[in-house]
């Protein structure tokens, strides 16, 4: 399909092209469909983490105050609130929140979620066809020598921008795998420097994502003992990211917030290659119910997942395919080309997307610094940009029994130059 009839069939799709932000509602959210994953899938992997837990409180110790449960709070974000009515000449009635992955521990992402998830699986799997290792074992064996010299014979390897790189390398090289990162030159030097000092071997490309990781793809296939972490389309990152809906429900319990037809709760995600917002709003959903509603928010020069949902080609068109160049301060979500289980999953469970403009976010990033004392990088902001878009296109969610929760994706592991350097910039914009 050329652009003339992509335009003619999606006009949005101009406006994508012309890199102006945009509020897309998708028009099948909420009808029937039949869904590659299920309720049961969320709790066989909710019972992987917690046979993992005493593991992980011994092998990383930041995780033992929480038992080994790797786990984010919700924020209550009253001064933001007040923050962002000024920035965006809005009045918002309901109440804002933050889901603060940007401190999850061991790699300070919402990767913690899904790429630790698939490393202890494969672990899990080694250690049960090479060893002894049963299901009611005390999981704490694991860090024994005997089980490093077992793992040592194996090898883990990802691509990624960044932050997927950090929750799979530094586990994986914990576990005592042989583990290599496949890295596009939108990475960060100090993630990069950080793998190095775990034992992570990093490969670099002076070139995007999208060519990344079939090299990385192709070469975990040489060898049956590689394990490759594919983030286009791994059903056990999936179901890591959706355990999250199943801690958010009590979360929302804990802070007497209701989810009903008259209170609405709406959450808003960063969207990269699509697969980790994807799987926690296929838990919130699943978990939740029809009255949570999920909103991807994507930078103007790569609109990758609202592109491939819009379109209905998914992992089949490229931004650059319209002409975009890919270039984002954002670099977790600085993917061309999404999964191809996003649009898939998500085509009834989307309510919609947003796109922003880089600026937005660093100025975002200093009012949550200046209001709340709260750190997150540029990418982990994005949802504050979608707020506006959402209540302006659909009145009832501006209503006073309306919560809005901005998911923060990641920050706390950044350096504090990187900090300085990100609330320097957006300070400069406000």
């Amino acid at each position: 399909m050329d652009d003339t009839s992509l335009i003619t069939e999606y006009p949005q799709v101009k406006d994508l092209m012309a890199e102006q932000p945009i509020f897309w509602r998708n028009p099948d959210y909420g009808q029937q469909t039949e869904l590659p994953f299920s309720k049961a899938d969320i709790f066989d992997a909710v019972a992987r983490w917690e046979r993992f837990a005493p593991y992980l409180a011994t092998a990383f110790p930041e995780t033992a105050d929480m038992n080994g449960i790797i786990e984010s709070p919700l924020i209550k974000l009253d001064q933001m609130q007040d923050s962002w009515n000024k920035m965006y000449h809005q009045n918002l009635t309901g109440k804002l929140f933050l889901k603060a992955d940007n401190q999850l521990p061991i790699s300070g992402s919402i990767k913690s979620r899904g790429g630790i998830y698939e490393v202890l699986k494969f672990a899990e799997h080694v250690a049960m066809t090479q060893s002894d290792l049963v299901y009611m074992d005390d999981y704490r064996v694991l860090a024994t020598d005997r089980y490093r010299r077992i793992f040592s014979n194996y090898g883990v390897i990802v691509a990624s921008t960044g932050n997927l790189a950090l929750s799979v390398g530094i586990v994986a090289a914990t576990f005592g795998f042989k583990t290599t990162v496949y890295m596009s030159h939108d990475a960060r030097q100090w993630k990069k420097d950080k793998l190095r000092a775990n034992g992570v071997t990093v490969k670099e490309f002076n070139t995007d994502f999208s060519h990344v990781i079939p090299q990385a793809r192709r070469d975990a296939s040489l060898d049956p003992n590689i394990h490759f972490v594919d983030d286009e389309g791994s059903s056990d990152l999936f179901l890591g990211y959706a355990v999250a809906a199943v801690r958010l429900q009590n979360q929302l319990k804990k802070q007497h917030i209701s989810v009903d037809r008259k209170h609405p709760v709406l959450v808003y995600l960063p969207a990269g290659v699509g697969g980790s917002p994807s799987g926690v709003a296929f838990g919130l959903k699943t978990i939740i119910g029809p009255y949570i509603h999920a909103v991807f928010c994507e930078p103007t020069h790569v609109p990758s997942v609202t592109l491939g949902m819009m379109t209905g080609l998914n992992n089949q068109i490229s931004v650059y395919d319209i002409g975009l160049d890919g270039l984002t301060a954002a670099d977790g979500l600085a993917v061309g080309r999404p999964s191809r289980l996003a649009g898939k999953v998500m085509r009834t469970l989307l309510f919609g997307s947003v796109t922003f403009q880089d600026d937005e976010i660093y100025r975002n990033v200093a009012q949550l610094m200046d209001s709340q004392q709260i750190t997150v990088e540029p990418s982990a902001a994005a949802g504050f940009t979608a707020i506006a878009p959402v209540i302006n296109n659909v009145p009832a969610f501006n209503s006073e029994n309306a919560t809005h929760i901005v998911w923060a994706t990641g920050g706390n592991m950044m350096p504090g130059s990187e900090r300085r350097a990100n609330y320097n910039r957006g300070e400069s914009l406000l």
